[in-house]
C-alpha cells in the first residue's frame, strides 16, 4: 500500500483525507423525514378506524337465571352426547317419532312448553334437528335447559 506524507510530515495511507476535509463520512441518520410520515400515518389511522368499524346497534340480552317451574304437562326433550333423543325418559329412534308426539301435543289447549336439554357435547346438529322438528309440528314455546354458571 502506498502511503502519502502531508505538509505535516505524518503519513497515511492513499486514498484518506485529512479531518476537515470534503469527504468526510456523516454518521448522524436525519430522523425527521421519517417522524413527519409516520406522524400523519398515525393521524390518518387515527380518523378512518371509528369509519371502518360498523356495527348494528343491539341490546343484548343480559345473563338471567330464573328457576324453570316444571308444570305436568311440560315436555321435556333430552339429548345425549351421541345424538340420541329422548321424550322425558322414552328413547325415540328417529324424528319421525318425535314428530308424530309433538304433533299430538300441538294441538292440546293450552298448549305446553318444550323444554330441551342437551349434552354440553352433543353436536349441534342434533339440537338443530330437534327445535327443527319442534317447529313443524306447530310448537310455539320452546325452551332450552341450562347449569346455572358458577359462582
Amino acid at each position: 500500500m502506498a502511503m502519502v506524507s502531508d505538509p505535516a510530515g505524518a503519513s497515511r495511507p492513499r486514498g484518506q483525507e485529512v479531518a476537515g476535509g470534503e469527504d468526510e463520512v456523516m454518521a448522524a441518520i436525519n430522523t425527521t423525514p421519517l417522524v413527519d410520515v409516520m406522524l400523519v400515518l398515525l393521524i390518518i389511522f387515527l380518523i378512518t378506524i371509528p369509519v371502518v368499524v360498523q356495527q348494528v346497534p343491539l341490546e343484548l340480552p343480559k345473563e338471567r337465571n330464573q328457576p324453570t317451574q316444571t308444570k305436568p304437562e311440560n315436555v321435556v326433550i333430552a339429548v345425549n352426547r351421541d345424538g340420541d333423543v329422548f321424550w322425558n325418559l322414552e328413547y325415540l329412534p328417529d324424528s319421525k317419532a318425535l314428530f308424530e308426539k309433538l304433533k299430538k301435543i300441538a294441538v292440546v289447549q293450552p298448549q305446553p312448553e318444550v323444554h330441551i336439554r342437551a349434552d354440553g357435547a352433543a353436536r349441534y346438529e342434533s339440537i338443530g334437528k330437534v327445535v327443527a322438528t319442534a317447529q313443524r309440528a306447530a310448537i310455539l314455546k320452546i325452551g332450552f335447559i341450562t347449569e346455572p354458571p358458577p359462582r
